[in-house]
């Protein structure tokens, strides 16, 4: 099964994705995809209230050295298994950082190779034999960025909830601590 669960930051997110993914009543992988910079003091202590939060469930941490690939991961999960994915923003915003001379020369050339890099991640859920659990910010919600990067990140975000959202049997929407169930309530739009 896969599910989504989305909505800003700091609504309750990624509790909710532990609840969802530890109700399947199988072994859970936490797949993190947050780049650390080791100087960053304040993100360090983050990281390690996250990983007290989750317990002694294992994890696989993408942006370490040698790291996996998220698509890689998706793909060879075994059935009777969960990944919990957390998040597809800051994966997007580590794909990003590596674009970032593309980005200043041809941002719309950095979309496109984005959302080539997005392709196999994609294919990988629609074939999946775990259950996954997918947590991504809602974007867009404010003003405009003021950057290229910035406005990229809002659009591959946006269109990758998109396409996911399609293909999720459970979509989410988790604002001020509570869920909201968009497939029971929610009437799909035509992708603009």
């Amino acid at each position: 099964m896969i599910v989504l669960i989305t909505g800003p930051v700091r609504s309750g997110k990624s509790a909710r994705a532990r609840s969802v993914a530890r109700a399947f009543a199988c072994p859970v992988t936490n797949v993190l995809t947050l780049r650390i910079d080791p100087a960053d003091r304040e993100m360090a202590d983050r990281v390690a209230r996250h990983r007290s939060e989750r317990g002694a469930e294992p994890a696989l941490e993408l942006w370490r050295p040698g790291g996996a690939d998220l698509a890689a991961i998706v793909a060879e999960a075994a059935p009777e298994t969960t990944l919990l994915v957390d998040s597809l923003g800051t994966w997007i915003a580590g794909s990003l950082f590596d674009l970032e001379a593309l980005v200043e020369r041809d941002p719309m050339q950095a979309l496109e190779q984005l959302e080539r890099h997005a392709e196999p991640f994609l294919a990988g859920l629609t074939a999946a034999r775990a259950n996954v659990v997918l947590v991504a910010e809602e974007t867009g919600w404010g003003v405009v960025p003021p950057s290229a990067q910035g406005r990229l990140f809002r659009d591959h975000l946006g269109r990758l909830a998109q396409r996911i959202g399609r293909i999720a049997e459970r979509v989410e929407l988790v604002v001020a601590g509570y869920a909201l169930d968009l497939r029971s309530c929610g009437v799909p739009v035509s992708p603009g």
